[in-house]
């Protein structure tokens, strides 16, 4: 009996450290894996902060979404999504999603998500819509719905809850299943003083210089999350078919943005229509202009018509884009490839060089009455990030620092290991005693 439970207690060593070993591994691969920039082959990086909540089926017992932290949820075809979202008297808010469907799923031309912003009553405040449109490809869309505060309106002014209703819109073609969600609640004060409410209607038509440096590499996000920070300049990255990458450009109140992605030269001469596609996103991630063309295997290129001035009063203005363009801080460019190119010209990574241009100095933010709004997609920060650094990578895993402060270093466990294996070998080695 003594042998047997000495073996047991070898045994059951010979687990722990095996489970240690296991945990050091995870640990040390999950220390290992941020390192390495998100490649144009993976998925859609959600914030990894994002809580996951489930939808209701009417805005009884809806989710509540506080402002300035994100989630993920999804919707189906046919469904309605709701969530609830606190509203106060003393700003505007926003509410963006994120719609995030598999790199695998069929989409027609006016498939994509709308967003509606109700009132208790059931009153709309709002909507907001992004569909695929042309290039009728899977990948991240989003989309907005607000509520402002204004002194001439009665509806939707009033404090208290209200709900968010996302629905999937279009279908006939598409291919079913549930979509990803990453949602984002988003408030921004009112001014202490009346401001202009005429949005203006001229502006530089040419677009800002880009510096003719030679093109720097970087490596693009796949979330809005994770995206890449990118300054005025030519930028270098490599896309593959039916990916989308993510670089956010900081565009200070008065500045201007131009914008340009351009494929390098491939092997194959047959077409692609639609093949590159890029996007504008506001720093509450609506949408702002969407401009794509075709692709034969020899360079091609991509830009956004000159757009207006960051302003606050452009909120007012009937056009879309302009009105998208009412806030200082991160925009977020998306640049995806379609699948169809993997298919005609090849699969592998293709070269696309990014041209940024960012017009006039920086002015003051509007007079708030509270601090300037925070837009950053995690909903923590607009501080720079390194591009060498990618966001989330925090210097260790959770198994390394449990193995850390355990005192369990490498050269431990192997000794541990080791210690093991004698004990084992000399409990064989003795005679079994009858009990």
């Amino acid at each position: 009996m003594t042998n047997q439970r000495g073996k047991g207690r070898a045994v059951a060593a010979l687990a722990a450290l095996c489970a240690l070993a296991a945990l050091s591994g995870q640990g040390a691969q999950a220390a290992t894996g941020p390192q390495r920039p998100y490649r144009a082959d993976s998925p859609y990086r959600y914030d990894p902060h994002a809580r996951p909540v489930t939808a209701a089926a009417t805005g009884q017992g809806a989710p509540r979404l506080a402002a300035g932290k994100v989630y993920r949820s999804a919707v189906g075809p046919g469904t309605k999504a709701y969530f609830q979202v606190d509203l106060g008297s003393t700003g505007d808010a926003y509410v963006s999603a994120v719609a995030v469907p598999k790199p695998d799923t069929e989409v027609a031309f006016g498939d994509g998500i709308e967003l509606t912003l109700q009132d208790r009553d059931g009153n709309t405040c709002d909507t907001g819509r992004a569909v695929f449109g042309s290039p009728e490809y899977p990948r991240p869309i989003a989309a907005y719905v607000s509520r402002g505060l204004t002194r001439n309106q009665t509806s939707c002014q009033a404090a208290g809850p209200y709900h968010v209703l996302v629905q999937r819109i279009g279908g006939a073609a598409s291919t079913p299943g549930e979509w990803g969600l990453e949602l984002r609640h988003t408030r921004e004060p009112r001014l202490t003083a009346d401001a202009a409410t005429t949005a203006p209607t001229h502006w530089a038509t040419t677009a800002p210089p880009v510096p003719s440096s030679a093109a720097r590499a970087v490596h693009g996000g796949t979330g809005f999350a994770d995206a890449a920070p990118l300054s005025g300049g030519a930028w270098r990255d490599t896309l593959k078919p039916g990916a989308t990458l993510f670089y956010r450009v900081p565009v200070g109140w008065g500045q201007q943005l131009s914008a340009t992605a351009e494929l390098g030269r491939a092997g194959g001469s047959r077409y692609v229509d639609k093949a590159i596609d890029l996007q504008l996103y506001n720093p509450a991630l609506g949408p702002v202009v969407d401009v794509y063309t075709g692709y034969d295997g020899r360079p091609a290129s991509v830009a956004f018509q000159p757009l207006a001035p960051v302003a606050y009063e452009n909120r007012y203005s009937t056009s879309g884009p302009v009105a998208a363009l009412r806030f200082g801080g991160d925009h977020y460019l998306a640049v995806s490839l379609s699948p169809k190119v993997a298919q005609v010209l090849g699969p592998g990574a293709y070269p696309v060089t990014l041209r940024v241009g960012v017009r006039g100095e920086a002015k003051p933010a509007p007079a708030y009455e509270g601090a300037a709004p925070d837009f950053a997609a995690d909903g923590r920060t607009t501080s720079p990030v390194p591009a060498a650094a990618p966001p989330g990578h925090d210097g260790g895993s959770t198994g390394m620092r449990l193995l850390a402060a355990g005192g369990i270093g490498t050269g431990t466990l192997l000794v541990g290991w080791l210690g093991v294996r004698t004990l084992v070998a000399r409990r064989r080695a003795q005679p079994v005693r009858p009990g």
